[in-house]
């Protein structure tokens, strides 16, 4: 059975995958290095690596079932939910080792619903969800580390060292806004009871809250890619589709 969407017509790319084709063609060839190293061996897709790419991103952008994707490329609904699995982990982002002496990051949680009730709770947004570490880098924006997934009921003061990103981290200068209290973290100062913060304080506030704005305006641009907005994947498939899409997005700012 033919398919719709297929890589070899790039225009495709930029509705379909949220990425210009230039983009999607370097993605592509990190992924068929990283094939080639592991040496897979075994049955011959019936999709070409490209194709199969674009299958996961464009899961990833628009949420669609087996049933509504698998027509779009010409392959069963099984195929598809194979090539997502096999093929979304080797998608994630890998975390930077090292930071700059002079680096500033910000790192502030996130909710995503979730289906799978084994790692979800219900959380503030009455859903069931996962929270997420998210920390980005103040000067480029771009994500630098992705905490494993806690239940949505975790609190970002616990979910800091939980999901591992404390540890990813280590001593880097970090901003977080006022939920990260006891952390160590850089975060805004705090108003005593019948009290008003001094000028200078006030002043540091909003400087800060412009800066750690920008890891909302992050959250917003990678919610773009609508599986973060109801993820039926089961078990470790939300994190994958979170490092996944934080490299999307790392790659959309840098071209």
């Amino acid at each position: 059975m033919a398919g719709v969407i297929t890589a070899s017509e790039p225009f495709w790319t930029a509705p379909f995958a949220g990425l210009s084709p230039h983009r999607f063609g370097k993605l592509v060839t990190a992924v068929r290095r990283q094939s080639v190293a592991d040496g897979h061996r075994g049955r011959p897709w019936s999709l070409s690596l490209e194709d199969r790419v674009l299958l996961v991103v464009v899961y990833w952008r628009t949420n669609l079932t087996m049933r509504q994707l698998a027509p779009l490329f010409g392959d069963s609904k099984s195929a598809a939910d194979r090539i997502i699995n096999r093929l979304g982990p080797r998608l994630a982002l890998q975390p930077r080792q090292r930071f700059a002496k002079d680096a500033v990051l910000i790192v502030d949680g996130t909710l995503v619903p979730t289906r799978d009730r084994t790692i979800a709770e219900q959380s503030k947004n009455y859903r069931y969800s996962t929270a997420h570490q998210v920390v980005i880098d103040a000067d480029t924006r771009l994500v630098v580390v992705v905490g494993r997934p806690l239940p949505g009921n975790r609190h970002d003061s616990r979910g800091w060292e939980e999901s591992g990103a404390k540890d990813a981290v280590g001593q880097t200068m970090t901003i977080a806004d006022g939920g990260y209290q006891g952390t160590g973290l850089v975060i805004p100062h705090r108003r005593t009871k019948g009290q008003d913060l001094p000028a200078w304080k006030e002043e540091h506030n909003r400087s800060h809250k412009r800066v750690r704005a920008r890891v909302e305006h992050t959250f917003a641009r990678m919610k773009s890619w609508k599986i973060l907005r109801d993820c039926r994947l089961k078990g470790d498939g939300v994190h994958h589709a979170m490092l996944g899409i934080a490299r999307l997005h790392n790659l959309n700012l840098t071209g």
